[in-house]
């Protein structure tokens, strides 16, 4: 008589394990521990076999809708349906079911999660720290959540484009394309190490399916809320290293990813210098930041607390990572400044007012490492002109300083 869910989700064995069966070889293994598994019994080639086909209830008896996942569940009986199945095709099922593990384990060995992470390791060789974590995060938030568990070689351009647009959607449009670019470079690793037989990323341009890029305006304060911008930053409650790091931004006006990753071993307090190396800045050439008074002793501040870390702004978990680019950004929210203000924002502050004190145009924009870097001025525009440019940053300094003070500030041409 063929089993029940009833007698299945009852059945109980004291001393030795019971079988319940259902017919046509399967049975219910009822064990005294308590465990209920599944077992199909069968001959091939005049030998008799046992297939295992799951545990009960995790396994039904027959198969089922079930509304938390959203998804059916197959039962013993259909298990059973296709173990005999095989059969009559000649096919021994314990046999198709090993060769079935063995290509899962190979499949997930080649995911695409496990092969972008074997691309990373490679392509992290000479890159900056910040830049590796920025490219890893964007692949654990957003790449490896829709396509990480699919084979590399069964990957699809459409798969690719779906990480795209789902980024797009939220407004990323720049981290889209970008998101697509480097699944396509992954893919090529894949290739390269004979993993996968082409890259379905090359079937589709970005640009043949996301929106055009634009330019990016970063959202800045007028000149005149700065005072109450510099007094809020003083009173932020929050992490000393969240507090101090915008306060020498708002000093050395660099851009955000040169502040957070900065080292110890990058600063010369003899010379009053800050030196970021090339591999750190957009423009892949050296970059020379005078430190004014104020620095210094924002720098004093942090040394006190430092505890023989490398980072100068270490991450809150790992502390041999640089903090986040949404620690200054949400620290922002948090003073009032959503939507009005970023941590690269006081660049074009500082270039506003620095215009205003009548500092000269090119002192400004060799600051700010705007200046066109060819390969014959590069290694000269990076240490040019520091008297001049030291001079310069100690009075943006003393400005911020009248600032918040909320004395009034009058503009005057510089020597």
């Amino acid at each position: 008589m063929p089993l029940t869910d009833v007698a299945c989700r009852n059945a109980k064995a004291s001393d030795k394990p019971i079988k319940l069966f259902d017919g046509q070889g399967l049975y219910l293994l009822v064990q005294p521990s308590g465990s209920k598994l599944w077992r199909l019994k069968y001959r091939f080639e005049g030998k008799e076999k046992l297939l295992a086909l799951g545990a009960y209830p995790e396994v039904p008896l027959a198969g089922a809708f079930d509304k938390s996942s959203k998804k059916r569940v197959e039962g013993a009986r259909e298990r059973r349906a296709d173990a005999r199945r095989a059969l009559s095709e000649g096919i021994d099922p314990s046999a198709q079911k090993k060769a079935q593990r063995r290509q899962r384990r190979a499949a997930a060995d080649n995911s695409f999660e496990a092969v972008a992470r074997a691309w990373w390791k490679q392509w992290s060789v000479g890159r900056s720290e910040v830049h590796k974590q920025q490219v890893l995060r964007r692949f654990e938030s957003d790449v490896f959540p829709v396509i990480g568990s699919i084979g590399v070689a069964a990957l699809t351009a459409q798969d690719v484009l779906a990480v795209a647009l789902k980024i797009e959607k939220r407004g990323a449009d720049d981290i889209a394309k970008r998101a697509y670019q480097t699944c396509g470079q992954v893919l090529r690793y894949a290739v390269a190490h004979g993993l996968a037989t082409r890259n379905p990323a090359a079937d589709i341009k970005p640009s043949d399916a996301l929106k055009p890029a634009r330019h990016k305006n970063y959202a800045r304060l007028d000149v005149r809320e700065v005072p109450e911008l510099l007094r809020k930053i003083d009173a932020y409650d929050g992490s000393v290293y969240t507090r101090c790091a915008l306060r020498l931004m708002a000093l050395t006006f660099v851009r955000t990813s040169e502040l957070i990753g900065a080292s110890w071993d990058e600063f010369d307090l003899q010379s009053r210098q800050w030196r970021i190396p090339a591999e750190r800045m957009k423009m892949k050439t050296p970059h020379i930041v005078p430190l004014s008074r104020q620095a210094l002793s924002m720098l004093d501040e942090l040394a006190a607390v430092r505890m023989g870390r490398t980072m100068v702004f270490p991450g809150e978990r790992d502390h041999n990572k640089p903090m986040s680019n949404n620690t200054l950004l949400y620290a922002l929210y948090r003073m009032g400044y959503h939507s009005r203000m970023t941590g690269h924002g006081f660049r074009g502050i500082a270039s506003t007012v620095l215009h205003e004190l009548g500092h000269r145009h090119d002192l400004i924009e060799l600051q700010l490492a705007h200046s066109e870097r060819d390969a014959i001025s590069a290694s000269y525009n990076w240490a040019t002109y520091i008297p001049q440019r030291s001079e310069m940053m100690q009075t943006w300094a003393d400005h911020l300083d009248v600032l918040r003070a909320g004395v009034k500030a009058v503009p005057f041409k510089a020597a």
